[in-house]
């Protein structure tokens, strides 16, 4: 199914889009903490504070004057979350894994035919730049079809 998609970007003149979102099977050797659903745009800010909480302590920033690699972590899945609510429909779920000093975000939705699309042509003004930015914080990032009507987008974050 990847490689379907990945020659029909190519035909259609998307190379650039498919290489910063690729489909790729999700990482191996982490093992899931918690996974949250999602219905709305308006639960978010749960999933920021309960982030928060299981990285830091706190379910608020401490210090925001300082970058903080679990900032990073909390927009990267604030990116993921709202894409999916908008783009891929409910059910939603985020769920949050780890192994050693690196963090996976997982957000999965029903929409397995509609790939992560980065904006492009598009004026910056009117917004749609978030996957690069997800792209551009993560360590490592891509997309999976995994069965049951499902799409999973996901991202890892180094604890720095």
């Amino acid at each position: 199914m990847c490689i379907d998609r990945w020659n029909r970007s190519q035909e259609l003149g998307k190379a650039v889009t498919v290489a910063l979102w690729e489909c790729t099977r999700l990482p191996h050797g982490f093992t899931e903490l918690w996974c949250q659903n999602l219905n709305s745009l308006g639960e978010l800010a749960g999933l920021r504070s309960r982030l928060r909480a299981t990285m830091t302590g706190s379910a608020t920033v401490e210090r925001p004057e300082e970058d903080h690699w679990s900032e990073r972590l909390v927009l990267i899945a604030d990116e993921l979350a709202s894409n999916a609510l908008r783009h891929g429909g409910a059910p939603v779920a985020a769920a949050l894994s780890r192994v050693d000093d690196q963090w996976l975000i997982a957000v999965s939705d029903s929409s397995p035919d509609v790939p992560p699309t980065p904006a492009q042509g598009r004026d910056p003004g009117k917004g749609g730049f978030g996957l690069y930015l997800v792209a551009d914080l993560s360590l490592a990032h891509g997309w999976t079809s995994v069965g049951r009507g499902q799409k999973t987008a996901w991202a890892v974050v180094v604890a720095d």
